[in-house]
């Protein structure tokens, strides 16, 4: 996460918002990413939409189901579905988001109906946790973007950082017929 943190620093630093993450696989950094929404100029590149894509590339394959993704802000819903069909095994975060957030607001991160209702794309439910290192994540903000940081915290589009972790356990996948088929068939 403290790599992650940094990241986000160096986001801001080239002008863009202070978004940034890291994939591991064990204790190897697979990818890491900041936001290049600005620069690119395409609202798809999310920190986490980049990384996902260079770990996917990186590792040869899609699954991701060993890795452990480090943001410094709750993935939105458009970078957790990609989370949840590259089936990654952990998510950690700092700063949660109850006015976009992929598990506070959406639920997309810790919905079961997604992987019992497409087995084959969605992968099991992540562990979550919550709140790491919020308060350095959060000084990255209000250092590099102060009237933003001001104007977001007033809206309430960020969670206050209580200093404490918030776990969620996984929640292991229910093998359809249709996937035990596909992999008996490989």
């Amino acid at each position: 996460m403290r790599r992650c943190i940094a990241l986000s620093a160096t986001a801001a630093e080239r002008g863009e918002f202070p978004f940034a993450c890291v994939i591991c696989e064990g204790d190897r950094i697979v990818a890491e990413a900041i936001n290049f929404v600005r620069r690119e100029r395409d609202v798809t590149r999310h920190a986490e939409l980049v990384a996902i894509s260079l770990a996917q590339k990186v590792l040869g394959h899609r699954n991701l189901n060993r890795c452990t993704l480090y943001t410094n802000v709750e993935p939105c819903p458009m970078c957790s579905f990609p989370i949840r069909e590259t089936r990654v095994k952990r998510v950690v975060y700092a700063i949660g988001s109850p006015a976009m957030g992929g598990v506070s607001k959406w639920n997309i991160l810790r919905d079961t109906e997604l992987s019992k209702i497409m087995p084959e794309a969605f992968g099991p439910v992540p562990e979550i946790l919550t709140g790491l290192l919020g308060q350095e994540a959060e000084r990255v903000w209000q250092t590099s973007r102060p009237l933003v940081w001001a104007i977001i915290k007033h809206r309430g589009c960020f969670a206050p950082v209580t200093g404490a972790c918030d776990h969620m356990q996984a929640i292991p996948q229910a093998h359809g017929w249709i996937r035990s088929l596909l992999t008996l068939h490989r």
